[in-house]
């Protein structure tokens, strides 16, 4: 790329300073991931708009890693989002107001800029596609207290047919330990949209109930009304931000 033009799309591009990340640590955006090095301090040239971030802490050799943790943003041109590792909780937190002022000069004086690595503009057109109906308003709408979303924090689902990998999950959940403790009734996951399972109605029964359980058209045309005021865009950007969260 030329010189100047990749000038320009550091300049304008959002900027994810990520500050004492420790080596082996898995780092993602969108449909990429890194592996951290020594020198990585972040990514740099990302076009403005909704982007998700993930990463997976490693153990000392490199070899095991935790359940992901990850959070969605919409920044606009220029922006520096600055996230700290947390070396006792082995997660990003943000940093004081002062600090993040500080820093944010830094990345836009270039100080960061070997240390940063580039988000890859070819794969933009894949994440775009994945992510198009996600709007400020539904990230906002579905995120947890806190933003972070992590499959350990989710509701499980009792009495319902599993996956053999769902069934793995669950059992490899069972042996982890996390690195900090956290209450049960302190954790908090996705505010999704309630979706029932069996549909009972007054005076409905027999093969009347049992169509209405085959085919759901009237209930999600229902749950588009009541729970998305009518906008299929809302419902879809949902479907989009429930999928890349757990993909």
């Amino acid at each position: 790329m030329d010189p100047d033009a990749a000038l320009e799309l550091v300049k304008h591009g959002i900027t994810l300073l990520l500050l004492d990340v420790p080596q082996y640590t898995l780092v993602g955006i969108d449909t990429q991931m890194f592996a951290v090095g020594p020198a990585f301090k972040g990514i740099k040239m990302i076009p403005p708009g909704v982007h998700f971030v993930f990463y997976s802490s490693s153990s000392r050799d490199g070899k095991e890693f935790s359940p992901i943790i990850g959070f969605f943003i919409d920044a606009g041109p220029s922006e520096v989002i600055v996230r700290k590792w947390d070396q006792q909780e082995e997660r990003l937190v943000k940093v004081s107001e002062e600090e993040e002022v500080r820093y944010v000069q830094a990345v836009r004086s270039l100080e960061f800029d070997r240390q940063l690595g580039p988000y890859t503009l070819s794969q933009d057109g894949d994440w775009k596609r994945l992510s198009n109906y996600i709007t400020k308003s539904t990230i906002e709408r579905l995120e947890p207290i806190g933003g972070e979303i992590t499959v350990t924090t989710e509701p499980v689902m009792k009495n319902t047919p599993k996956t053999t990998m769902e069934k793995s999950l669950d059992e490899q959940l069972k042996t982890i330990k996390f690195s900090t403790t956290v209450d049960k009734s302190e954790r908090k996951g996705c505010y999704y949209t309630s979706i029932p399972r069996v549909i009972k109605r007054k005076g409905i029964q027999g093969e009347e109930l049992t169509s209405l359980n085959l085919d759901k058209t009237q209930l999600l045309e229902s749950l588009l009304m009541k729970d998305y005021g009518g906008s299929e865009d809302s419902l879809l950007g949902e479907l989009q931000f429930a999928f890349i969260a757990f993909w």
